[in-house]
């Protein structure tokens, strides 16, 4: 056994003090923050999606402090050009007059990099924050800069406000690890929330790990053993995605027009074994599978125009996939 594999409960520990110190800056969204935390230990990207004013800056920026990382946050408009993300070539002048090209770092060079509403950005700049989050490179003037180590996207766009956007296409989307849905406070949330920020108290962040701690954990949760009967179990839901397969619901066939593609299993192997490790366990689980199901492919099945014109949701077929693989049907 590697040493990696020899520290699973000091790790543990430091994941649950790392969430103690997210949740007293941030109030509810437990779920959420759970997920967000997968994500980052499975070492993939976020897509967050929810109304403006719920906190998601507030979440990224304080779970970048409680992990000692690098922090970006980029406001995505419709005139960012992809330099402006990248860096770009700048001409420098030395000693005794000589001039020269630098290479200016953009605010994609961090570790957690927050893309404000990304779908206000032209196809041209989402495409360059894209290509950054799957080679972790920036190619400028024809010159390769690596990204720091490690490093995240975490994405947010508004579901309600679609005038004057660029949806992300299928195939960008499914760049995204996981979609992650932020709700709205409850009643007691909202309370708490306004106690918290309408007072003088301030409130500090500690750093729980480094980032090599960080990429270590990353590196652990990968050793999590998976059964050859819980991947076949996670295989036969993806492919009960798909309409035109045998075990499809009623659903899926009468609402889907595309279901997942190899990703979304790939998605669900990669953070439930995170799930496994954060409660302790050296194997996944049909339920780390159930539980991950909803986030890592709620983004990658598309409907048909009749189960959008019926406000049909995919967490609604995903949901039928479930229950119908847990009876055995």
């Amino acid at each position: 056994m590697s040493e990696i594999m020899m520290k699973p409960k000091e790790w543990t520990d430091q994941i649950a003090r790392l969430r103690q110190q997210i949740g007293q800056v941030i109030v509810g969204q437990e779920e959420v923050v759970e997920q967000m935390l997968w994500c980052i230990f499975a070492g993939g990207h976020a897509l967050l999606e929810g109304i403006p004013g719920l906190g998601k800056t507030m979440l990224v920026s304080t779970i970048s402090k409680a992990l000692d990382l690098s922090f970006s946050r980029i406001q995505f408009t419709p005139d960012l050009m992809p330099s402006d993300i990248t860096g770009t070539n700048i001409l420098s002048f030395g000693q005794q007059g000589s001039t020269g090209m630098s290479f200016q770092k953009g605010p994609l060079f961090s570790s957690i990099v927050l893309a404000d509403e990304i779908n206000r950005a032209t196809p041209k700049t989402q495409s360059a924050l894209l290509e950054a989050m799957q080679e972790k490179t920036v190619t400028v003037g024809g010159e390769t800069h690596t990204l720091p180590r490690p490093f995240f996207v975490l994405a947010t766009q508004n579901p309600l406000e679609n005038e004057g956007t660029y949806p992300l296409p299928e195939a960008q989307l499914d760049r995204f690890l996981l979609k992650i849905e932020v709700s709205y406070p409850s009643r007691e949330e909202l309370k708490e929330i306004v106690k918290r920020t309408t007072s003088s108290r301030e409130i500090g962040v500690e750093k729980q790990m480094t980032a090599a701690e960080l990429l270590d954990i990353q590196q652990g949760a990968k050793q999590i053993l998976v059964a050859d009967e819980v991947l076949d179990y996670a295989v036969r839901l993806l492919m009960m995605t798909h309409p035109e397969d045998a075990s499809a619901t009623e659903g899926v066939r009468r609402y889907v027009r595309y279901g997942s593609g190899p990703r979304g299993v790939q998605s669900i192997i990669a953070i439930g074994k995170v799930r496994a490790f954060f409660k302790g366990r050296m194997h996944l689980s049909t339920g780390d599978i159930n539980a991950c199901a909803l986030p890592a492919l709620r983004h990658r099945l598309f409907l048909n125009f009749e189960g959008q014109a019926m406000g049909v949701t995919t967490d609604t077929v995903i949901r039928e996939i479930m229950e119908q693989l847990e009876k055995g049907v």
